[in-house]
């Protein structure tokens, strides 16, 4: 299969995820194989969240919207201008490569399975019981679009057998066990990784709004959420929790509301000294990953101090945003809306496929 087709056959999903949206999804009819998918995908959609109760229409409808403006061919064809694929053109070159994916947001493996279908190699994949549905049926699209696409992509229920080589995403418990299981082969291991905000207190009402975004997004589940702030010494904290008060709906999903319930129970039992707006917590803390429904801030004095930090702790750290604090912070808002070339945890999957 040659690459211009493999970028064709992925640019045809993008133009097929780019009819749903939460306001309303609408039919193109020059769409390919809508006839088939279309009504169906809009019934998975509506039935995520039964599958996965954090999957909610608004969330998976994000999902979706941020891979339709990332499957483009100007996209696609500039993440990919600087590799060779030639290598890859045999079959003899191909590998077969096992995806354990993990399940905690919307298509949060997608990225691995596009990057081994379009390097030339076969997926094999074993999905997340939290997410059995929406990539399976992603799958299926493209092998109709593609039918070539049909003996590269095959879904396990069971042990992953008869691989080259492995991508695999879990906990840092979950990582000790994928390390030594797949230690004779080529791998990636993803362990649990956070993500950060620096402010300095002169941010707008605006930057706050978005910096929200980051915090609520997947009521918090991804690793490009914010878990924690750093603020400087004596910073206010009322701007801060007027501009989250933006996403105060969040405490009607009744999941997100008993984590918000028990969590702040458990820090007042403990006698934590809290913050508190009615639907998020914000605790001084020095650890990265807070939990569902809180946000950990700690102090500053200066922010040379910050950077050295998170330098020296990169690999637990997934984002870092600021309004150009720091070097390579990415802006407030932007965490959950990667390029196609902001690889996880800084690894280059494509380059580490090519090599096989």
């Amino acid at each position: 299969m040659l690459q211009i087709d493999k970028i064709r056959a992925f640019v045809e999903l993008g133009k097929f995820l780019s009819q749903f949206s939460e306001n309303a999804n609408h039919k193109n009819e020059h769409v390919l194989r809508n006839d088939l998918f279309f009504d169906a995908f809009v019934n998975l959609i509506q039935l995520s969240q039964s599958h996965n109760g954090w999957y909610t229409e608004s969330q998976v409808y994000f999902a979706i919207r941020s891979w339709a403006e990332a499957l483009t061919e100007e996209n696609l064809t500039k993440w990919l201008s600087s590799y060779e694929f030639s290598e890859h053109s045999t079959p003899n070159k191909s590998k077969t490569v096992g995806l354990i994916l993990a399940g905690n947001i919307p298509l949060v493996g997608f990225h691995d399975f596009l990057s081994v279908l379009i390097s030339g190699h076969k997926a094999l994949v074993k999905t997340s019981s939290n997410d059995q549905h929406l990539l399976p049926f992603l799958a299926n699209y493209l092998i109709a679009v593609a039918p070539e696409l049909q003996t590269r992509i095959k879904f396990v229920d069971g042990k992953l057998e008869n691989f080259d080589a492995v991508i695999a995403t879990g906990s840092n418990n979950t990582a000790r066990y994928f390390e030594y299981y797949f230690k004779h082969k080529p791998s990636i291991i993803r362990k649990s990784r956070n993500s950060v905000a620096v402010l300095d207190g002169k941010e707008t009402k605006y930057l706050l709004i978005a910096l929200g975004d980051d915090i609520f997004r997947y009521f918090g589940l991804g690793c490009r959420n914010v878990s924690k702030i750093f603020v400087p010494q004596e910073y206010d904290f009322t701007a801060f929790f007027e501009a989250m008060f933006s996403y105060q709906d969040v405490i009607h999903y009744e999941k997100y509301a008993n984590n918000y319930d028990y969590n702040k129970a458990v820090f007042l039992m403990s006698n934590f000294k809290l913050l508190d707006n009615g639907f998020l917590t914000i605790k001084e803390d020095t650890s990265y990953a807070s939990p569902i429904s809180s946000v950990f801030y700690e102090y500053y004095n200066h922010l040379e101090e910050v950077e050295n930090r998170l330098i020296a702790d990169q690999d637990r750290i997934q984002c870092i945003v600021s309004n150009n604090l720091l070097r390579n912070s990415i802006p407030f808002g932007s965490t959950q809306k990667p390029k196609l070339w902001d690889y996880a945890d800084g690894v280059d999957t494509i380059k580490f496929l090519l090599e096989l």
